[in-house]
């Protein structure tokens, strides 16, 4: 469902923090997104299966139950877009997080601005399949057509060795996501490779020397430090 001023995108905020919760509401509905709030885990389960909303909005530090779990219960049955919101800034929180099913993490303190970008990437996956399907993507001089294989920067056909093209498919279908390393190594590499981190990150420093026009500062193929990568969604500019 694509947001406008008939069917506004539905977004979910269970978060125990009043000020907070207002801050992302009142941001929300001041861009013409519908709003629906819980303040604890139980309630916004029941809210997510009754209302199934476009995106849910979570944070872990939950007076009922921990977002990790409520993330977990979530995916159990959808697979709508989740973006928690936790002060916790770990990197072992956010792995669990997003291991968990949640498909981005913001730390608190965040600003508006980031919020948003963040929201905007994530509600791209839920857009008219005329958006991303039939293998064509394109993105700053990035041209990819997955039916054909075939891959372009600025003109010129980039070759991929068989690992860095599997990364870069990973990567393009979840844009806009964080992909742990375990979600990268499981896709591309497969489950007996858990825990390899150093395999994603050696591939990774090659496909950027490959698609990036600066490979020591990314724009398109980011980090999440700790955690893992995702690829930039043109909707974060």
């Amino acid at each position: 469902m694509a947001m406008s001023e008939t069917h506004p995108n539905l977004v979910l905020i269970v978060e125990d923090d009043l000020p907070i919760r207002r801050l992302v509401r009142t941001t929300l509905e001041s861009r013409g997104f519908a709003v629906r709030e819980a303040g604890e885990g139980v309630r916004g389960l029941a809210l997510a299966e009754e209302l199934k909303p476009d995106l849910v909005i979570l944070d872990l530090g939950l007076p009922d139950m921990d977002g990790v779990e409520l993330a977990r219960r979530l995916r159990g049955w959808s697979s709508l877009p989740m973006l928690v919101l936790s002060a916790r800034s770990q990197e072992a929180a956010k792995v669990a997080a997003l291991d968990a099913g949640a498909d981005d993490y913001l730390t608190k303190p965040f600003g508006v601005d980031e919020l948003m970008a963040r929201v905007r990437a994530l509600l791209r996956r839920i857009e008219s399949p005329a958006r991303r399907d039939h293998g064509q993507f394109a993105q700053d001089g990035l041209q990819v057509d997955l039916v054909k294989r075939l891959v372009i920067k600025d003109g010129g056909e980039v070759h991929l060795t068989p690992v860095e093209y599997r990364l870069l498919v990973a990567l393009l279908r979840g844009r806009g996501r964080v992909m742990t390393y375990r979600q990268l190594l499981k896709e591309v590499w497969g489950e007996a490779q858990a825990g390899n981190n150093h395999y994603v990150r050696v591939h990774m420093a090659q496909l950027r020397r490959k698609l990036e026009a600066d490979p020591a500062q990314p724009k398109l193929l980011l980090t999440e430090t700790g955690v893992g990568y995702r690829f930039a969604d043109a909707a974060e500019g």
